[in-house]
């Protein structure tokens, strides 16, 4: 058995922790992460500890009996990577609730947010059975861009897909665009969910952005590759004399790369 803080996924989070806040996405305890374990990761973590039962309404059944490793409520990601006992933990998903296994020392809980992780995992898992992460941070252009560009999401897509050609390559299927909600509760995670149930990346106005994969690495990679389109449509979008990838040439690619767009958006 190994011990929790030397589990390579538990590591790799940590080190995924820093590198966010060491670009200047996750500011003091901005920003969480969820991954599922898989079975044969939960059979190499010693969980000699005694569970501690938390109690949740609402939970989706698709989610009963797995193992969600998830980042905890203030947890400064600046501090993470060398203080994993107490800012990461693991929980197990209940019929009422969740059963805290191991971490989370001194008192500390999951994420205020743990709800819209569970409602989106459980979103993404009926649409993509090999999906495992949430990734949310404050990526600080794509939200910049929420008060420059129309909220439209269609429209927003459509801009991304024309900054850079691996845009639609990374992410055809689009983004999703929240209004300004409330953070941590209910409402927000419901339509985040809903929003997930057609594709991996929710922009959430004026506060940050949210994606899902099948790896850590899958969904900091979806984020990166909005957010440097994001950077260069705010370099450029007020002196910017060539009007980018047109709708020809997305389609160009689209066939090239066998990949299909979402709908509606690129006029054929």
């Amino acid at each position: 058995m190994t011990q929790f803080a030397n589990h390579d996924a538990v590591k790799e989070l940590g080190e995924l922790t820093f590198t966010m806040w060491n670009m200047g996405w996750d500011e003091k305890n901005g920003g969480n992460i969820s991954y599922i374990l898989s079975e044969e990761e939960v059979s190499e973590i010693d969980f000699s500890h005694e569970p501690v039962f938390i109690e949740l309404q609402n939970i989706p059944i698709n989610l009963i009996g797995k193992h969600i490793m998830i980042t905890a409520s203030g947890s400064n990601f600046r501090l993470v990577r060398d203080n994993i006992v107490e800012t990461v933990g693991i929980i197990r998903v209940e019929k009422n609730g969740y059963s805290i296994l191991v971490g989370f020392q001194n008192g500390n809980k999951p994420t205020s947010e743990i709800y819209m992780h569970l409602l989106s995992h459980s979103a993404r898992l009926e649409v993509d059975p090999t999906h495992r992460v949430i990734v949310h941070n404050h990526a600080t252009e794509i939200s910049e861009m929420t008060f420059v560009h129309d909220l439209d999401e269609d429209s927003f897509t459509r801009t991304l897909w024309g900054l850079i050609t691996e845009c639609i390559v990374v992410f055809p299927d689009g983004i999703g665009v929240l209004p300004w909600m409330v953070c941590g509760n209910e409402a927000i995670g419901l339509a985040t969910a809903e929003k997930l149930k057609k594709c991996r990346i929710v922009v959430w106005a004026h506060h940050g952005i949210l994606a899902s994969g099948s790896s850590l690495n899958d969904a900091f990679g979806l984020i990166e590759t909005v957010n440097k389109a994001a950077k260069i449509y705010m370099a450029t979008f007020d002196k910017r004399i060539t009007t980018g990838i047109n709708d020809s040439e997305l389609l160009e690619l689209c066939k090239f790369f066998n990949i299909v767009p979402k709908e509606g958006i690129i006029k054929n």
